[in-house]
């Protein structure tokens, strides 16, 4: 038998005819008429070089090989269904899957705990990885299976690349509180441009890079800003305006969060600043898996109030 021309429907014609013995009873099981199945059966046996089933009186009987085919047909089938049926439902409570996620260690502060939380509570077995964020490599990770999910600034990428969008990142100045030359400005928890510019900054960049948004933005204006310092985490950037006079411009939610515990002051920049917006990408063939739709939908609902977060708007809070 030749199987790459071999049609599978047939098999589910042999099936009915040996659950049935009957043409007509068998067409009616699986939607076709009887002559149709006549003309299947015929095909088969041309097949399968064996006559399969012979009449016998009114009654169609298999023959040996015809029932040596019945019960690895029919369990054949079944898994062929349960393929074919979509993804399976997710019960978290007796899951032992693996999530790694990529992303910065804003990630870490702003998500980690509460999903940490959420994980112990519901899915006990499940782990979480939350790995470097490698820039300008979200697609190949994604794609070789490295990460399940990055979560990234809004962007163009390959026709496979689906995208799920979280919250907008808005951006504030932070100060160690007690800077002597913040706390000389005639407007109290408003910094100007020139300030701004005069003073050291630290500057998050992964790459080492030594401009960013804020360069961009400054530039529009015809303005520059004195980067000092890059660190490829953006708590190290926080704990180094800390304990220095420099300082940086990071995003508020972050900010917001851990400003009393690092003793930081948060300031509106004085230059518009955009707000890009913040999501998920993961590679299509996930979409429909049930264990990565529970991860993505924890993830948007811990992180979906950051876009409620009030905003600096003059005396830092």
């Amino acid at each position: 038998m030749n199987f790459g021309s071999f049609d599978l429907n047939l098999l589910r014609v042999l099936d009915a005819l040996l659950e049935t013995r009957s043409a007509t009873h068998a067409g009616q099981r699986i939607g076709l008429s009887q002559p149709a199945v006549s003309a299947a059966l015929s095909r088969l046996r041309a097949a399968l070089n064996d006559p399969l089933l012979v009449r016998i009186g009114p009654r169609l009987e298999p023959t040996d090989y015809a029932l040596s085919l019945a019960e690895p047909l029919r369990t054949l089938l079944d898994q062929t269904e349960t393929i074919l049926s979509g993804p399976q439902r997710f019960d978290p409570s007796i899951a032992d899957d693996r999530f790694r996620l990529s992303g910065s260690d804003f990630f870490a502060e702003m998500l980690m705990p509460q999903l940490a939380e959420k994980i112990a509570q519901e899915a006990p077995g499940v782990r979480i990885q939350l790995v470097d964020l490698v820039p300008d490599n979200y697609a190949g990770a994604l794609e070789r299976q490295d990460v399940d999910l990055a979560m990234v600034p809004q962007m163009d990428g390959p026709s496979w690349m689906e995208w799920q969008p979280m919250f907008r990142a808005r951006f504030s100045v932070i100060a160690r509180r007690g800077h002597p030359r913040l706390a000389a400005l005639p407007t109290p928890g408003e910094i100007d441009i020139d300030t701004f510019c005069d003073l050291s900054h630290v500057l998050f960049s992964p790459e080492g890079n030594l401009a960013a948004m804020a360069d961009a933005a400054l530039a529009k204006v015809g303005r520059k800003r004195r980067v000092v310092m890059t660190l490829p985490v953006m708590y190290g950037v926080c704990s180094a305006v800390a304990e220095t006079d420099y300082v940086a411009v990071v995003p508020e939610q972050l900010a917001r969060k851990i400003s009393t515990k690092l003793n930081l002051q948060v300031l509106p920049p004085p230059v518009t600043m955009p707000e890009p917006m913040i999501g998920m990408i993961w590679h299509r063939r996930r979409t429909n898996a049930a264990a990565h739709g529970w991860i993505r939908g924890v993830i948007a609902d811990i992180l979906a109030p950051l876009d409620d977060y009030p905003q600096v708007d003059g005396y830092s809070r």
